[in-house]
């Protein structure tokens, strides 16, 4: 005899599926917000920033892919290099950094460089909840799992660098110092932009060099990554 799940309970085991991995994430970087945690508003509102992200990225990814390919031939060895940083990993990265920055740059909790982190990686992960609920809806549980590992921890990653630089920017600002704050805040949004083409580049060629090098560097932002979020938690200062 065979047990049938109603359809409620279906959609409800993938929504999980898809959301759990960010739910962990991001309750990882809170606990690491020791000093002054931001106020859970302010994170819950970032997160729908990030699915409103994730909603602009796709009509800018759908016109930047357009226009790439009246440029282009899509059987150019280089295509999908182009089009994983010049389109994917430009557009999601921008959509995430305009958002956060509107939302938070004037915001009166930004008063600490952790506060930067917390902010990226809340609009990304928020982003990447809505990006994994559409992957598991269209392609079921079975991608579920290697995205949990891959794709929203990626996420979080280039998130970190993001918030990293932020952080430092909004010091450096606070400081009187424009030309750092200028230089911080490009950093902030280019250092994401390059860890995320160069995933998307390593996972779009899939050959078997590309595969060993897309392990190679997964396991290596992961690892630096953790790092960085321990030692900027440990050394959290005042802005």
């Amino acid at each position: 005899m065979f047990f049938v799940l109603p359809t409620a309970a279906i959609f409800a085991i993938y929504i999980l599926a898809a959301v759990l991995p960010a739910i962990f994430l991001l309750r990882y970087i809170y606990k690491h917000d020791t000093v002054d945690k931001e106020p859970p508003g302010l994170l819950l509102s970032l997160i729908l920033m990030g699915i409103v992200a994730a909603l602009m990225s796709i009509v800018l990814e759908i016109i930047g892919e357009k226009i790439l390919n009246d440029q282009i031939s899509q059987d150019d060895k280089y295509y999908k290099i182009i089009l994983a940083f010049a389109v994917v990993a430009v557009v999601e990265e921008g959509t995430k950094f305009l958002l956060m920055k509107l939302k938070t740059w004037k915001n009166p909790n930004f008063n600490y460089s952790f506060d930067g982190i917390v902010y990226a990686v809340s609009v990304s992960l928020g982003f990447a909840a809505f990006e994994n609920i559409k992957y598991v809806m269209n392609f079921g549980l079975s991608v579920a799992l290697p995205r949990a590992v891959l794709a929203v921890p990626g996420h979080m990653g280039f998130a970190v660098f993001m918030g990293l630089f932020y952080g430092r920017a909004k010091l450096f600002s606070d400081l009187g110092c424009k030309g750092k704050k200028v230089m911080n805040l490009l950093a902030s949004y280019l250092s994401a932009v390059f860890l995320h083409g160069f995933y998307d580049s390593c996972a779009m060629i899939g050959n078997t060099l590309s595969t060993v090098i897309f392990i190679a560097f997964v396991a290596l932002m992961y690892v630096i990554v953790i790092s960085l979020i321990k030692h900027e938690s440990r050394n959290d200062r005042r802005i």
